[in-house]
């Protein structure tokens, strides 16, 4: 299955990103992708200019099957690129485990 997601370039502590379709069972940190469909960059002040996506493409490959990230999605329905509510990316609160109490006879 085909994938358009997020894959880290830039150095350390200086994070970059490229939009890229690829199948599903490459590794994000592989380096293969089929197509490069943009880039983001959250180093960039001007909010306008963190993103840029060839928004063509990305529909071109949606219509084919190509099913987006969580992260892309959010980003495209942000830049109205698609149509969608935005979807929650962040991890599941755990519950937390109450602490058992001391024993008072020590």
């Amino acid at each position: 299955m085909l994938k358009i997601r997020l894959q880290r370039i830039g150095r350390k502590n200086d994070p970059a990103f490229r939009v890229v379709l690829t199948d599903s069972k490459n590794s994000a940190k592989s380096g293969r992708f089929l197509e490069l469909l943009g880039t983001y960059n959250p180093k960039v002040l001007d909010k306008k200019q963190r993103t840029s996506f060839a928004s063509d493409r990305i529909k071109y490959w949606i219509s084919k099957g190509a099913k987006l990230s969580d992260t892309m999605h959010n980003f495209l329905v942000r830049d109205k690129v698609i149509e969608g509510k935005k979807v929650n990316v962040l991890p599941k609160k755990k519950s937390t485990i109450k602490r058992k109490e001391l024993k008072a006879n020590k």
